[in-house]
């Protein structure tokens, strides 16, 4: 039997992808290891959001090679649709595989010879037009449901509209179908995840508001989790049911990118912060205990001192959990890339860290307000302590004392610490 080795890097979308190519393969015949074992082949499903993230794809290429230098090595994803011919100059890599060509993945692997000339399966962006549908099941405890892909709004600073294509989505019966399949794994929870999840069902009559009422009804799954939408997407139609479903969790990621509309028009954001705080204090209003975890990008070239100050200023004054802070990269073919202003590289981490002391405030004061209540939460992994881990309903980190057979289930606690980590420590009902 051969093996078979993968790695993910980057969003929760590829990690769903990477789990249904696994099953692909399984289905051919591999057996799947470990990326840091020995395999006939190595499949590797890239990220490009940030120079970063292609010197890591580089990184995980280069020890696949090292670790069998006669091994097969498949590498996809957005860095190989953006930048195919540097990654096949990789002395080693045998395909590239771009969006357009991953169903076909298993098909190609049958025809290549290390002997021969690398292969690249790619085309253009704007003509990828296929949904490849994918969902993860036992690699977590929570399964990534791939609801939507590619993007059409043209933000200055992103690459994913070339990198993913554009804006296309699932059926929603067939999406119950595989929401069906992750319950009959015995998985609980499911996050659906996208490029643009907002805009799902754009190309059809269908919309995200009528998926998610579709996916609270499936039978066997107990909690639902909204991955990231964008804030002029997220509809108070939308707020409302989820103030009312005992499925969909009181949980959301939403970015904001910057607090100074300055920014924002650079940016070419479909907001305003005025717009951005009335979603805020609308879900506040609707589910008071909901965790809000909002998208920040520092260092953008227009963002002076000032500016900055006015995203501090208006983060602060944000009802929030907490922030996921990104530090502005400059990507190829991007038209922020050819703005004349920029900001130090060495400021950027500033702002950064700045931004990370906000976050970790903002948590602490989240997390106060639920000292000494009772909360559910589905317990994930033990840790490297010997702690059980988990998540409550509006997604705050919870460190339990060990016992056994409580993975991938449900259970009331009580959190009775606020530890330093962000998380919260906690003592079983029972």
């Amino acid at each position: 039997m051969k093996k078979i080795a993968f790695h993910t890097l980057g969003c929760k979308l590829n990690f769903s992808e990477t789990a249904t190519l696994s099953r692909f393969f399984i289905a051919e015949g591999y057996e799947t290891i470990s990326f840091n074992k020995k395999a006939d082949v190595y499949l590797i499903n890239t990220c490009s959001v940030t120079a970063t993230a292609d010197k890591k794809c580089k990184q995980a290429i280069r020890k696949a090679i090292r670790l069998n230098p006669s091994a097969k090595i498949i590498v996809t994803g957005c860095f190989a649709q953006l930048k195919p011919k540097e990654i096949v100059n990789i002395p080693g890599v045998s395909l590239v595989v771009g969006a357009q060509e991953k169903l076909n993945l298993p098909l190609y692997l049958k025809h290549i010879d290390t002997k021969e000339a690398p292969k690249i399966y790619s085309c253009e962006s704007d003509k990828v037009s296929n949904f490849f549908p994918a969902y993860s099941l036992h690699e977590r405890v929570r399964s990534f449901l791939k609801v939507q892909d590619g993007c059409d709004y043209i933000c200055t600073y992103c690459t994913i509209p070339q990198a993913r294509g554009k804006s296309r989505s699932g059926k929603i019966v067939d999406l119950i179908n595989e929401a069906e399949e992750i319950a009959k794994s015995g998985l609980k929870e499911i996050i659906l995840t996208g490029v643009n999840i907002g805009d799902f069902g754009k190309e059809s009559t269908e919309d995200f508001f009528a998926l998610i009422q579709a996916l609270d009804k499936v039978d066997g799954i107990e909690r639902i989790r909204i991955s990231s939408i964008e804030p002029n997407l997220l509809t108070e139609e939308i707020i409302n049911y989820i103030a009312t479903s005992k499925k969909i969790m009181p949980h959301f990621h939403i970015p904001l990118q910057s607090g100074s509309d300055n920014v924002l028009r650079d940016m070419k954001r479909r907001y305003d912060t005025n717009l951005f705080r009335e979603k805020i204090t609308y879900i506040n209003k609707k589910i008071p205990h909901a965790g809000i975890g909002i998208d920040v990008i520092v260092g953008f070239p227009t963002e002076s001192q000032k500016l900055f100050e006015e995203t501090v200023n208006f983060i602060n004054n944000l009802d929030i959990m907490n922030l996921h802070v990104f530090t502005y990269s400059e990507r190829a073919n991007t038209l922020a890339a050819s703005m004349k202003e920029t900001v130090p590289i060495d400021i950027r981490h500033k702002r950064s860290k700045y931004l990370h002391l906000l976050s970790a405030k903002k948590q602490r004061f989240f997390n106060e307000q639920f000292l000494f209540t009772k909360q559910n939460v589905l317990i994930e992994h033990k840790d490297k302590e010997g702690y059980l881990l988990g998540f409550t309903e509006n997604y705050i980190r919870i460190k339990l004392p060990y016992r056994a057979n409580l993975k991938n289930k449900i259970i009331s606690v009580k959190l009775t610490k606020l530890l330093e980590d962000g998380s919260m420590q906690a003592v079983y009902l029972d």
